[in-house]
């Protein structure tokens, strides 16, 4: 290749890649970029609504059900598991801490082996082995069966939402990612629904009969070698300690709020199944229709993410304070209108994620980062956990303050995230320029540089979405 193109510390593609890489991208490019003009915009679109049709539902269900078993827990204690297996003090908040600790220390190991393993297989043995310790929970008699089940239960989870957001990345373009994640993503609502609603029949059936049972694309295929060099630009790319600080802030609330909602709803003055119909369904289906809506906003401006995260962290905020600071012996509906505020701070947790697809490039460096932003992750919920002690019960005054000083955070540290990728595409532009290459030569050797493997921070063309 005649052109030198330059990299991001100056030095020519030539000085980063390997020349087997240049002939590779060359190769790739001949047989990819060249012939795109051939696909018109109508068999583009019936493609893609094809893949719609036959991913997105299954993508749905499978992660709709395994974070349906995140916020189990949340309706297991308003019907009765910590007095059915005998737990007392902190050890109810353990179930939850053991689980995201166990989530994370499998997380690296977890995603080096899917990246080692075909995917689909490597899902499908995770997603059964996984639903088997879920029906073991209804078995447990004792605190220490619950500790080993929520352990085994971390370890098996840990990898499936970094192969949600990979399997994202491979099947669609950049511009598409958010909108097909929030879609996907609402089932974390979705299946709440479904499962609170089911959880309700079965619990006013327990009630009626006493007597009874009480109510309880992957890459084109190709898996290429692990490489070291991807890990150290990782760790010097300023984005792996956004990705790291920011999941933490927004997991500690969630971390939270996951475990306690339902024992919040019932703090209110809500009874048992109150917390499910009243509380927990009309609180996902709003969340459903505002993942929606954010989904669209941003499938038309692409780079809307930050501001629409940014727009859902105040009302969050703004509900959570005013939950802290109203009387708690009176108010009732004012207290769950504060608290259903809450469904847009759940938002940009999962944002966060389309962020992985779309920012980071190189197959070794999206594995590493995702860890990362998995560990971090673990880390936030575990703790997040822990903010809610059994002394506050039931109104757990401190824990909702916290959680709303925690979304202050958030908001500002994603001003400074979205500040540096303008800053960043700013200065990578200025560098094009001086260089003399066009806009259309910059986006040719953008994605000959991708097809070779080449990380967002080698690639002096990447444009960082925001």
């Amino acid at each position: 290749m005649a052109d030198k193109t330059p990299s991001v510390n100056g030095k020519v593609a030539e000085d980063i890649a390997m020349e087997e890489k240049g002939k590779l991208a060359d190769d790739v490019l001949e047989g990819t970029v060249e012939v795109a003009p051939e696909y018109s915009d109508q068999y583009y679109r019936k493609l893609r609504w094809k893949i719609d049709l036959w991913l997105l539902p299954l993508m749905w269900f499978c992660y709709g059900t395994q974070q349906a078993d995140k916020t189990s827990l949340s309706v297991q204690a308003v019907f009765g598991i910590r007095e059915d297996t005998g737990l007392v003090g902190e050890q109810f908040n353990w179930l939850s801490t053991i689980f995201y600790l166990s989530y994370m220390i499998c997380e690296a190991p977890g995603n080096w082996l899917m990246q080692k393993c075909h995917t689909g297989k490597f899902l499908a043995t995770v997603m059964v082995l996984w639903g088997i310790i879920v029906l073991c929970v209804a078995f447990a008699k004792n605190f220490a069966h619950l500790m080993v089940l929520r352990t085994i239960q971390g370890a098996l989870e840990c990898t499936i939402s970094p192969t949600f957001m990979l399997m994202t990345g491979a099947w669609y373009t950049s511009q598409e990612h958010t909108l097909r994640s929030l879609i996907w993503g609402t089932s974390n609502a979705g299946m709440n629904i479904i499962a609170g609603l089911s959880m309700y029949g079965i619990g006013l059936h327990a009630e009626k009969n006493p007597n009874g049972l009480a109510p309880t694309g992957s890459d084109r295929e190709k898996r290429e070698e692990f490489k070291w060099e991807q890990v150290w630009v990782t760790f010097k790319d300023p984005q792996t300690y956004f990705f790291f600080f920011v999941t933490i802030v927004n997991a500690l609330p969630n971390g939270a709020n996951t475990t306690f909602s339902k024992l919040i709803w019932q703090s209110f003055g809500f009874t048992s199944l109150e917390t499910l119909l009243k509380g927990s369904t009309p609180y996902y289906a709003f969340g459903i229709c505002w993942f929606l809506t954010v989904g669209f906003v941003t499938f038309k401006k692409p780079n809307f993410r930050f501001l629409m995260m940014m727009f859902s962290l105040v009302p969050a905020f703004s509900g959570m304070l005013a939950l802290s600071l109203l009387p708690t012996d009176s108010m009732k509906w004012t207290r769950w209108g504060m608290y259903m505020l809450q469904v847009f701070g759940t938002l940009p947790g999962l944002m966060i994620w389309t962020f992985l697809p779309s920012n980071i490039a190189g197959r070794t460096k999206k594995t590493v980062t995702a860890t990362v932003l998995f560990v971090a992750y673990c880390v936030g919920n575990a703790i997040g956990a822990q903010m809610f002690v059994a002394s506050d019960a039931p109104k757990y005054v401190r824990g909702i303050t916290a959680c709303a000083i925690l979304y202050c955070v958030e908001f500002c540290s994603m001003g400074l995230w979205r500040f540096y990728y303008i800053w960043e595409n700013r200065r990578r532009a200025k560098i094009i320029r001086e260089q003399g290459i066009s806009e259309e030569e910059s986006e040719r050797l953008g994605k000959m540089n991708a097809e070779a493997d080449m990380t967002d921070r080698e690639n002096i063309h990447f444009k960082y979405k925001y």
